[in-house]
């Protein structure tokens, strides 16, 4: 990854912040795109001490997915600054919190799982195709399973389940990955997607256990959980390994290709989401 820029969303902890380090020791240049600087400076300085990288080599920039205007102020310093953008790896994520909306009105998990990735990718696309061969990364999760996309209530305000409402934004990554594949085509740049598996993070921090069953889940996600390090090993893969090199719309588990249901790889719901999705966002044609 010598001479590589990478950008990694929610990379002050976690997967993200695995993922950041182990690009780092590959030589790569990362920029940890944050929603909380101050986390988000500690984090740079922890992969600083691990890997021995310089200042320059781990760079933090302030980016809040729950807000279009920061994605957008985010993508213009982007473009001013950054002469090249190699990967970008879209793995922020918000997992089954309360219903609460985005800056904008939407629904908190669609808004930053989905959206706001969304806006992210467009507006850098054209950097990404100045620097090809370049790679987008989407970080979903198995529990897409659970989701379906209602076109008739996207902002979940006839009907909201927290659980269901993270489904239906980890199915829109995927249906995000297979129109956007379909895009990209000869572009030189490819797009593919991950589920990382269960992952011991603060993802979950919005579920609630029981008091007295918490030494129990902790003793347990210890032994049955991912570490970071283990979750963040395919996001690494699809972002640095030569195998890939020329994948197109695929979905890997464990560093190897995953089947997916229908309903992941639906062309038509799949164009049809993009194109509301570029309504929502403000980037319609």
């Amino acid at each position: 990854m010598r001479g590589k820029t990478v950008i990694v969303t929610g990379a002050n902890s976690g997967i993200g912040k695995a993922t950041a380090a182990a690009i780092v020791k590959l030589q790569g240049r990362v920029i940890m795109a944050c929603r909380n600087q101050a986390r988000a400076e500690e984090a740079a300085r922890d992969i600083r001490q691990e890997t021995g990288a310089d200042g320059g080599q781990v760079v933090v920039k302030q980016l809040d997915l729950a807000s279009l205007e920061s994605v957008r102020s985010f993508c213009e310093d982007i473009i001013k600054e950054e002469p090249q953008l190699d990967v970008l790896i879209n793995n922020a994520g918000v997992y089954q919190c309360p219903y609460t909306r985005t800056e904008d009105g939407f629904e908190m998990q669609f808004g930053v799982n989905h959206l706001g990735h969304f806006l992210l990718t467009n507006l850098l696309l054209d950097l990404l195709k100045r620097s090809a061969p370049s790679r987008i990364v989407v970080v979903s999760s198995k529990l897409y399973k659970h989701g379906d996309i209602n076109f008739e209530d996207l902002n979940s305000e006839q009907f909201y389940d927290k659980a269901f409402a993270y489904s239906r934004s980890k199915l829109a990554n995927l249906l995000f990955t297979c129109e956007l594949a379909c895009r990209l085509e000869g572009s030189g740049v490819t797009v593919n997607a991950l589920t990382p598996g269960i992952v011991r993070t603060n993802l979950g921090r919005h579920v609630h256990i029981p008091v007295l069953a918490k030494p129990l889940f902790n003793l347990l996600s210890w032994g049955l959980f991912k570490s970071p390090e283990d979750g963040a090993q395919t996001s690494v893969y699809l972002a640095s390994c030569p195998d890939v090199d020329g994948v197109q719309g695929k979905c890997f588990a464990d560093c190897k290709p995953l089947d997916l249901l229908g309903k992941a790889t639906d062309q038509k719901v799949a164009s049809k989401l993009w194109d509301i999705s570029e309504v929502m966002v403000g980037i319609a044609t």
